[in-house]
């Protein structure tokens, strides 16, 4: 794959763009876009620039962090707290997910989401209130292990690091989690499957595949 260096600003700009130009099924007009990559890859402040920049050319844009539908402590942790393929495979509640954020934008959905279901640090639940996203609203979702699950979206953006930056950037009481991202890239390929890609090892200048499509 070949990556071309991009701005800060202009990825940001450029990714809003093909969000507003991917197409939609039904007269909604939602948009549902995926921001994929390790905790350290900066998805959540990509996903609020996009935001930003969507609200400011009028689009309405609601940004959902996927960590706050993690599943109970006593779920997760039921391998131990620090088990690698846990912290891949069940540690994300996907079928809330599928059922309180992405469903509700199908064709013919009501637009209801739930920002977040679950306080992963106090292991409760957060009470939220459910958000209306009107017609030809956009969702981010960000979050990690996000491809490979089949969940319906209109863009997805995998956020990559080369296993010598992902290392380097993961706090050291965090590095047990480092094979899990080793495994994922194996076995989800999301290099291939994501419709946009950035290399983020260097953050303030970032590459990309020019999202051209999917490779």
């Amino acid at each position: 794959m070949r990556l071309e260096p991009i701005t800060w600003d202009r990825l940001v700009t450029a990714v809003a763009e093909r969000a507003l130009g991917a197409e939609v099924a039904g007269p909604e007009g939602w948009r549902r876009v995926l921001i994929d990559g390790a905790p350290v890859a900066g998805g959540d402040r990509l996903a609020g620039a996009v935001a930003q920049e969507l609200r400011l050319g009028g689009h309405p844009a609601l940004v959902v962090d996927a960590a706050g539908f993690l599943r109970a402590a006593s779920l997760r942790y039921e391998f131990g707290r620090r088990d690698p393929d846990s912290y891949r495979e069940s540690w994300l509640d996907v079928g809330a997910l599928w059922r309180e954020v992405l469903t509700p934008l199908d064709p013919g959905g009501g637009g209801r989401v739930l920002p977040d279901l679950w306080d992963a640090e106090r292991d409760r639940a957060t009470r939220s209130d459910y958000v209306t996203l009107p017609p030809g609203g956009l969702l981010l979702l960000h979050g990690t292990f996000l491809l490979g699950r089949w969940f319906p979206a209109e863009l997805s953006v995998h956020l990559g690091l080369s296993a010598g930056a992902l290392a380097r950037r993961t706090p050291a009481d965090q590095r047990w989690t480092l094979p899990a991202f080793a495994h994922y890239d194996a076995e989800r390929h999301p290099l291939e499957s994501a419709d946009v890609v950035v290399r983020m090892d260097r953050p303030e200048r970032p590459a990309w595949n020019g999202g051209a499509g999917r490779a």
